[in-house]
């Protein structure tokens, strides 16, 4: 059963769904840009079925509060100050896109928090052609225009020290990527797995939704790995 609860942080209130066995490790799912925490429902429950599973909705998404201030580190302390809030001191982490982003600069900042950690069609960022959507862009129900123009802005003009951290990241890390469909370079991808110390990459020819696409597929390649 999934219940959907909220959490109030500094700055933000977070939305999440809960699932899976009480007693369980933790593990917490991290949505691409415009998604939400249901996003998940297609690889859940087989993708953990041991674990207890906490499906974010990051700030400016789906449920969770809509902020003046956005930006990737911002979503990364979110999601640790979550950690804190729930009492999770290490926890199993899986993020798809910009989700994953998130998570591999909250395992470069807080090695210590992260056992296990998936990417799903993620690349080593550089910077790359703006791809800002306009001001004038409509506000959907389930994400904030002001939110994605600045990641977006972010993703397009990358922190060095974000590609660098990768070097300081220990938990165990499993790279799924999303092969020639996807329009994520796959060497940047391979980059990525390369430069994670612990790492081993996975190409599962679905796209760029590979979780969504393929999910019997994903969940044979991640379940086995996020297995306690």
């Amino acid at each position: 059963m999934t219940t959907v609860r909220t959490v109030e942080l500094p700055g933000v209130t977070l939305a999440y769904r809960e699932s899976g066995r009480p007693d369980g490790p933790p593990l917490v799912l991290l949505h691409a840009l415009g998604e939400r925490a249901a996003d998940w429902e297609p690889v859940l429950p087989d993708l953990a079925p041991d674990h207890h599973v906490y499906a974010l909705d990051l700030r400016g998404h789906g449920d969770s509060g809509r902020t003046a201030r956005y930006g990737l580190a911002e979503m990364r302390e979110d999601v640790l100050a979550f950690l804190d809030a729930l009492g999770l001191a290490r926890v199993d982490l899986v993020g798809h896109s910009m989700g994953g982003v998130v998570a591999y600069l909250l395992a470069q900042a807080a090695p210590e928090r992260v056992d296990r950690l998936v990417l799903e069609d993620i690349a080593a960022l550089y910077p790359r052609p703006s791809s800002v959507p306009p001001e004038g862009a409509d506000e959907p129900a389930h994400f904030d225009w002001a939110m994605v123009r600045a990641v977006k802005a972010q993703l397009d003009t990358p922190d060095p020290a974000w590609r660098e951290g990768l070097a300081r990241i220990t938990a165990r890390t499993l790279v799924v990527a999303g092969g020639a469909t996807s329009h994520i370079p796959q060497e940047r991808v391979a980059e990525l797995a390369r430069l994670v110390p612990d790492c081993r990459l996975v190409t599962i020819e679905a796209g760029h939704l590979v979780h969504r696409t393929r999910p019997a597929e994903y969940v044979a390649a991640v379940a086995p790995f996020l297995a306690p």
